[in-house]
């Protein structure tokens, strides 16, 4: 009897050792799903063409079956002298970057904060992000939490954490978007297929069209990586596509 004791608190003992073991990192959100995070500024070109063309096509087509999304509007902001926030690109960037913090505060549903943030990022790509407000009344939104939150302190906060979220990125930040899947920076342009790689449930459908969100990337004879698709051919030679042609 006694070593029968013995042997079952033994197996107690070690079941939770392996309970405490360290989770996967693609598991770190607790549901199997990998990480993903995109640092970003509001008024960047190269952002906001990344939200609304890359990662809205990725959402639409199941990203958020394999994927946590985690958005970060801050980007190449500075903290001043009493929390003062400067944007790269002025006062206005600071507005948006505040507002779609708030949006991600209001509205904790990826799929609810992400279809205002791309409707607001869609009146920037068309220059008019002054209308960004309209952006309730087109997704049906109330407007009362997200207008209150960028005019208060909470707003600001809001700002500050996601400053010290940025901050803390290693390697540093050196430009947006920048993106993160499973705790490693990746290639923004490739970023479906990390995130395909690390998940180890059933692969969803976006998994299964590598052509449409993961770019084929070849490599040069001087060690430059391209994507084909830039390129076309003129007298059998690859030169650089323009928008002219």
């Amino acid at each position: 009897m006694a070593a029968r004791l013995h042997h079952f608190l033994l197996l107690a003992a070690l079941l939770l050792l392996i309970g405490r073991g360290a989770p996967s990192s693609a598991g770190a959100a607790g549901n199997g799903k990998v990480p993903v995070e995109l640092y970003y500024e509001s008024l960047c070109p190269s952002s906001a063409q990344f939200v609304t063309d890359r990662l809205a096509e990725a959402l639409e087509d199941g990203l958020l079956e394999a994927a946590d999304v985690t958005l970060v509007p801050y980007g190449n902001a500075k903290v001043g002298k009493g929390g003062t926030i400067t944007c790269e690109h002025g006062p206005e960037e600071c507005l948006l970057n505040t507002v779609e913090a708030c949006a991600i505060d209001a509205w904790p549903d990826v799929n609810v904060h992400f279809g205002f943030i791309n409707c607001v990022e869609g009146l920037v790509m068309n220059e008019i992000q002054g209308e960004w407000e309209s952006c309730f009344h087109k997704l049906g939104l109330e407007p009362k939490a997200v207008t209150e939150c960028y005019k208060s302190e909470h707003g600001h906060k809001l700002s500050l954490k996601y400053g010290k979220q940025t901050g803390a990125l290693v390697p540093p930040l050196n430009g947006v978007p920048h993106v993160v899947v499973d705790g490693k920076p990746r290639e923004d342009r490739e970023f479906v297929s990390y995130v395909c790689k690390a998940y180890k449930g059933r692969p969803p459908k976006i998994c299964h069209e590598p052509d449409r969100h993961c770019p084929t990337v070849v490599e040069a004879g001087n060690g430059v990586s391209y994507n084909p698709a830039d390129f076309k051919l003129e007298d059998g030679v690859e030169v650089p596509r323009t928008d002219d042609n």
